[in-house]
């Protein structure tokens, strides 16, 4: 886990390589967070950067039941498994830490949550990683690209 002062500086570095990769509509840090805005979702939702509790996580977050429940029913109608989808992201960013287990729970600010802890001492490159095979892996599910037409 990155100290305080290293935090910092991973954020800027992985709101850089999310501005680079032109897949995210708006790309903000506040508050020690970074936020990484789905362009074509049918609701608001943002991938995200942040620290809880000892841990640092990526996620992606919607205050949408709807969104949350249409990414559930696509992967129960297809039975895979999301840990195995965002597996096969990461192998395609050539990730070389453990496999990521998945929480999908709706937070205290009623957010519905999908979310993975980055490895101990994962740095900017891992993150950014993280982060970006978490944008293709949901990208295709539920109604996160309905916006797009």
């Amino acid at each position: 886990m990155p100290t305080d002062h290293a935090f910092t500086p991973m954020l800027a570095g992985v709101a850089e390589r999310a501005r680079a990769a032109g897949v995210f509509s708006r790309v903000e840090t506040e508050g020690g967070v970074l936020r990484c805005h789905a362009p074509a979702s049918a609701e608001p939702a943002w991938h995200a950067l942040f620290r809880d509790g000892g841990s640092v996580y990526i996620a992606l977050q919607t205050p949408a039941r709807y969104l949350s429940q249409s990414i559930e029913q696509d992967l129960v109608h297809t039975g895979d498994k999301i840990e195995d989808l965002l597996q096969e992201e990461l192998t395609e960013l050539e990730y070389e830490g453990p496999a990521l287990r998945v929480e999908h729970f709706r937070d205290e600010q009623k957010l519905y949550t999908f979310r993975s802890a980055l490895p101990a001492g994962a740095g900017t490159e891992t993150a950014a990683k993280v982060l970006l095979a978490y944008e293709a892996c949901f990208r295709r599910l539920g109604d996160m690209e309905a916006g797009k037409d």
